[in-house]
């Protein structure tokens, strides 16, 4: 679905828990895209600082990490369970509010756009700031969202069983303090893109979102598409048939 040559790029933003992750992935197995969850590029430096023992506040102790950050991060890296945890949750904002480590994993996206695995047709890419600093001239942009109390729901019910004493007052007080935190950093905040298609998924299953998703996508790459004219040819112009009139004598006497 895409122009020869032209990697097609769908940016998908939204705050925590809204389902962007659940969506920006079933559209790009939709589409034979490939798919980037930047949130996870976050989470492993916040992870990794961690691990070193540093402040994931600390510019000094992130920007080691940020060297070491190379396309393309190895899959087992990104889907490392570890960067789930309620502790590395809480340290990703504060890692991605840094301009540093943003540059840094602007930088990756570019190249991960630039050449997607299996040199994919497209790519989908979820996060905070894709479709309005990162990719601002992206194809196609979503802003998904839902109320508050669903998120709270949904990461209640993702982390419940790892955290016996988590209540679900206790998860939507942090969404609601990880709200602020995005959509007030100095350094690209969470907003919408004016011309993002707003996707509320609070009553949404992830199906009807998703189904939502393909047809907005088909309908703008659809508007994209140059249009070719097919110029008929001209009729040959007919020379006009002689006329034979009846013979004329002229006879003189």
């Amino acid at each position: 679905m895409s122009n020869s040559g032209h990697k097609v790029i769908i940016a998908v933003d939204g705050p925590a828990a809204s389902g962007k992750g659940t969506f920006a992935k079933g559209l790009a197995a939709r589409l034979g895209y490939a798919y980037l969850d930047t949130g996870s590029i976050y989470r492993m430096i916040a992870h990794e600082v961690l691990e070193r023992g540093g402040d994931p506040a600390s510019v000094a102790d992130v920007m080691p990490v940020l060297k070491t950050l190379k396309y393309p991060l190895p899959e087992t890296l990104l889907k490392n369970p570890d960067l789930r945890t309620p502790l590395v949750e809480d340290a990703t904002p504060r890692v991605g509010a840094m301009p540093e480590a943003q540059a840094a994993v602007r930088a990756y996206q570019e190249e991960f756009v630039k050449n997607p695995p299996n040199n994919a047709a497209g790519a989908v890419l979820d996060g905070r700031d894709v479709g309005t600093s990162v990719f601002p001239n992206a194809d196609v942009k979503f802003y998904i969202t839902a109320t508050a109390e669903e998120r709270a729901r949904r990461r209640f019910a993702q982390q419940k069983d790892d955290n016996p004493g988590l209540t679900l007052d206790m998860v939507l007080k942090d969404i609601n303090l990880r709200d602020q935190r995005d959509m007030n950093r100095k350094s690209s905040p969470l907003r919408k893109a004016d011309d993002a298609y707003l996707l509320d998924t609070t009553n949404d299953t992830p199906a009807e979102a998703l189904e939502r998703g393909v047809a907005v996508v088909k309908q703008k790459l659809a508007a994209q598409k140059p249009q070719t004219t097919i110029q008929k040819k001209p009729k040959p112009q007919q020379m006009p048939k002689p006329h034979f009139g009846a013979p004329q004598f002229k006879f003189g006497f």
